[in-house]
């Protein structure tokens, strides 16, 4: 697959940039920079990978996490039968389903394996949020599932620590700032319009978090590792924005 490297800016619900990315971008135009393609000589890649970092940290200091995501009635729905399937050059996995169970390690004080059952026994909540794809298209799902940070004080985990990773049953990855793990519409999302997810909308488990691009909205979850050391992601290693906010 070919390198390549992207500043990630979205629409938002109204068609036009989300105010902060008007301010991410009145803070810094040089991160439009991130757009240009990975040299292999090694001086580009170097210098796109500093403002990349530049382009995280002033993410992460914009972001609020108090602040939600507009959420829609069901008028605004997307029809379930628009409800886009979008991925990467990979099959959907082999998941068996009846004995999937949420690996979790890292800084919590009850690391172990936790069934679909243990985690639906958690407080419900119901959304319909935009979906924005990196490739420019959105829609508006109705998601069900468990707000993440709920499921974070089940299995003691540190929310002072940095990060939390994710890892996939597709061997896809992918990892968060903790700040927008606790984020109240960052959910464990098991449901779709009511009913069961799909397999290929990542039954049985997939993360969320609709103040991120989609690529952040990781399916088919299979651990979570919570740490103070950075980690990357699938496209994030590519090249893609690390934060990915909206």
């Amino acid at each position: 697959m070919k390198k390549r490297s992207i500043i990630a800016v979205s629409d938002s619900s109204e068609g036009g940039f989300s105010l902060r990315r008007r301010k991410l971008l009145k803070l810094s135009p040089l991160l439009f920079l991130a757009g240009c393609d990975i040299s292999p000589s090694g001086g580009t890649e170097s210098f796109l990978k500093t403002f990349q970092a530049f382009n995280d940290w002033v993410q992460g200091k914009v972001f609020d996490p108090t602040k939600l995501a507009p959420e829609y009635s069901d008028t605004d729905l997307t029809p379930e039968d628009g409800f886009r399937v979008n991925g990467y050059d990979t099959d959907t996995p082999d998941i068996d389903l009846a004995h999937w169970t949420l690996t979790v390690e890292g800084m919590v004080t009850k690391p172990g394996q936790y069934t679909l059952q243990q985690i639906m026994s958690l407080p419900k909540r119901v959304m319909n949020t935009r979906h924005c794809c990196v490739e420019g298209w959105s829609m508006i799902p109705q998601w069900g599932g468990t707000p993440l940070r709920d499921f974070l004080h089940l299995v003691g985990a540190d929310v002072n620590a940095k990060y939390v990773a994710v890892e996939c049953g597709d061997e896809y990855y992918t990892s968060f700032d903790m700040p927008s793990i606790l984020h109240p519409q960052t959910m464990l999302c098991y449901e779709a319009y009511q009913k069961p997810l799909a397999l290929e909308h990542g039954a049985p488990m997939r993360i969320v978090m609709p103040t991120k691009l989609g690529y952040k909205s990781a399916k088919w979850v299979n651990k979570l590792v919570v740490a103070n050391d950075k980690p990357g992601g699938y496209w994030e290693d590519q090249g893609y924005d690390w934060f990915a906010g909206i």
